[in-house]
């Protein structure tokens, strides 16, 4: 029996995901800021919210589609952005955007992928979404916007949770950077990953190449860092906001809301979709769960906007309790890096799959049959959530 084929859940992938990538970039995913407290809490809150089990109903020829921006998609779960992809496994962002594709859900790529948005474009046929973070850098941002028009992106997920960096004690630590730096513990690390280096080897793409060779003056890695480390723009305004939807002129995302008042100013700037999300926990730590937060911004924007979530996902079930409790969508970054990390594209689809299998059953088994009739009333909530 291969690998995979004893697979069963998203946890297994992460136990692989651990064993086959180096720890620096094993740690970048499976990390939040300071404490941890959100970045568990993200999962934990999830727990708290329990299934009414129905019986003697039709559950025959069920449908977990959905439609997102006139185009329907296999289940209610995107491919959130995650940063570094390319160092979980060679070419990452390409790999997991062509599972994306071949699976049926959406890809966003990340600012801070290896892989370039005309790397992705080349590789794939769908049209993928493209995240971008505000930097000081205007005209940085502009020619990022521009190259995700030119290769045909259907929308744009504008993150603004991320105005300075939140620290993350297991980066610091293991001393990250791509490609990693040559100490004498990584290079201890590396070598019980002979695989994951020979892999790497065979491929160009081991830097950030939205970024290298477009910023006047980061023209190699040794300048890279420095440029990245200031340029997150701590001034962002709404009025920012409103400035980047018109560059972008398309579908547009704000990811990073996570409090009521914020989702209504989202609502004001035009917002096509609000992604709830606290970056994972990577950003503030101590503060609320997305899952918690998520029926009070539901109820704030009343219909006025679509409401996804990102954050703690890590099972169908997640994603059907997301879903109950008003979500239209749901992304997921983490269980798509451990698939991705554990065996390239193999592992991606696995991470779909699994999702795909366990929202399909739960949802039967609390008597529905099309996600479309889904609400809280097959939810029971314990009263600490």
């Amino acid at each position: 029996m291969s690998k995979l084929q004893s697979i069963t859940c998203i946890d297994d992938l992460r136990k692989l995901a651990k064993k086959r990538t180096p720890r620096m970039f094993f740690d970048y995913v499976e990390s939040g800021s300071w404490s941890e407290t959100t970045f568990r809490a993200n999962c934990e809150d999830f727990k708290k919210i329990k299934f009414k089990q129905r019986v003697a109903v039709d559950i025959s020829d069920r449908d977990t589609s959905v439609e997102i921006f006139g185009s329907k998609f296999k289940m209610p779960c995107a491919i959130a952005p995650v940063g570094l992809q390319g160092m979980q496994h060679p070419d990452g962002e390409i790999l997991a955007a062509k599972a994306a594709e071949n699976f049926g859900v959406p890809y966003t790529l990340s600012t801070m992928s290896v892989c370039s948005i005309e790397d992705v474009a080349r590789k794939t046929t769908n049209p993928f979404w493209f995240q971008l973070y505000v930097m000081k850098d205007h005209s940085f941002s502009k020619n990022l916007i521009n190259r995700a028009k030119n290769v045909g992106c259907s929308a744009l997920i504008l993150t603004v949770d991320l105005q300075i960096l939140g620290q993350r004690h297991k980066d610091i630590k293991n001393g990250l950077s791509t490609p990693p730096k040559l100490t004498v513990r990584n290079l201890m690390n590396l070598m019980q990953h002979p695989k994951w280096c020979l892999n790497m080897l065979r491929t160009p793409r081991r830097t950030f190449r939205n970024i290298v060779g477009h910023v006047d003056g980061v023209s190699d890695v040794s300048k890279l860092s420095a440029w990245v480390s200031e340029q997150f723009d701590p001034r962002l305004s709404w009025d920012d906001v409103s400035r980047i939807r018109d560059w972008w002129g398309g579908k547009f995302i704000i990811k990073g809301i996570l409090e009521p008042e914020d989702a209504v100013k989202a609502l004001d700037v035009g917002a096509d979709a609000i992604i709830v999300s606290n970056h994972g926990g990577r950003q503030l730590d101590q503060t609320s769960s997305t899952i918690s937060m998520l029926p009070k911004i539901v109820e704030a924007v009343k219909g006025k906007s679509a409401i996804w979530l990102d954050g703690g996902i890590r099972s169908g079930q997640d994603i059907l309790k997301a879903v109950a409790l008003g979500a239209d969508n749901t992304l997921i970054g983490r269980a798509m890096s451990y698939g991705l990390a554990a065996n390239g594209i193999s592992g991606c689809e696995k991470t779909l799959n699994i999702l795909h299998t366990e929202l399909d059953m739960t949802m039967a088994l609390c008597g529905h049959k099309n996600l479309k009739e889904v609400d809280d009333s097959i939810l029971k909530i314990e009263s600490d959530f």
